[in-house]
């Protein structure tokens, strides 16, 4: 088990469900970043996902794109980011997952990639351009290494691929509840609850919905029926309209907490 693994566990002793939240590494400087992931632990976020910069982010809408592009701006890349995780290890223990795209690690080496994960302290890997059946040298690398390889379905996934999702995932499935790029949305598809009931009719791992999630109320109504909820665009907006960033972000996190919580 690794810190994702018990963060799980934790949360259903509790009888709730899991916070997750999305923020992009350096955006917009990663001193910025470094104050963020105690401040959102603090408001109650389970599990952080940190976003690595990329210059062709196919899987992300507008909002992530331009947060990508201040980050690069800022000479951010992920040898920094990998130090950045290890100063933060010293003072919080919440459980990092980074989502990325597949470029940047092969660039930086596979297994100098998930070597480095585990040194460093990222607890989990997220890759929306790897297909699992094209990750096997990643999913065994992060099982020698205890890092998790987290998978996307999709609304359009068949019921084979679903097996081989969940056959491969460690850590969670991450369900994105719509076709096309992240982004916040006003409405989620009514057909979240089917496709979300089968993927658990077939795996015990926990699932957890992301993509479009962006207001409390259609957070409780997503953790009626998932295991967490990813919100990200909704962040990554907040970061990008204001000054002080951190304060409204913390209390953005605290009102999404309360929902996902249950409280």
């Amino acid at each position: 088990m690794n810190r994702i693994d018990t963060k799980f566990r934790q949360v259903k002793q509790n009888r709730q469900k899991t916070f997750i939240a999305y923020i992009t590494a350096g955006d917009p400087t990663l001193a910025v970043t470094k104050k963020l992931v105690p401040v959102l632990e603090k408001a109650g976020v389970d599990i952080i996902e940190l976003g690595i910069p990329f210059s062709d982010p196919l899987a992300d809408g507008p909002t992530i794109q331009a947060a990508s592009q201040r980050a690069l701006k800022a000479g951010v890349n992920l040898a920094k980011i990998f130090s950045a995780v290890k100063g933060l290890r010293k003072t919080t223990q919440v459980p990092i997952a980074f989502m990325t795209y597949y470029n940047p690690v092969l660039q930086y080496g596979p297994a100098r990639f998930i070597s480095d994960c585990n040194r460093y302290g990222v607890d989990g890997v997220i890759i929306p351009d790897l297909p699992c059946e094209e990750a096997k040298e990643l999913v065994t690398l992060g099982r020698r290494a205890r890092v998790a390889t987290i998978f996307l379905a999709a609304p359009t996934s068949t019921k084979e691929r679903i097996r081989n999702i969940a056959r491969d995932s460690t850590g969670f499935i991450y369900y994105v509840s719509l076709t096309g790029v992240t982004g916040a949305r006003r409405k989620l598809p009514p057909e979240i609850t089917q496709k979300v009931r089968l993927i658990k009719s077939m795996t015990k791992k926990p699932v957890c919905i992301g993509f479009g999630v962006s207001t409390p109320e259609q957070a409780k109504q997503m953790v009626k029926i998932a295991d967490g909820v990813i919100v990200g665009s909704a962040i990554v907006k907040i970061i990008a309209a204001n000054k002080n960033p951190v304060l409204a972000v913390e209390r953005f996190a605290e009102k999404m907490a309360k929902a996902i919580h249950g409280k």
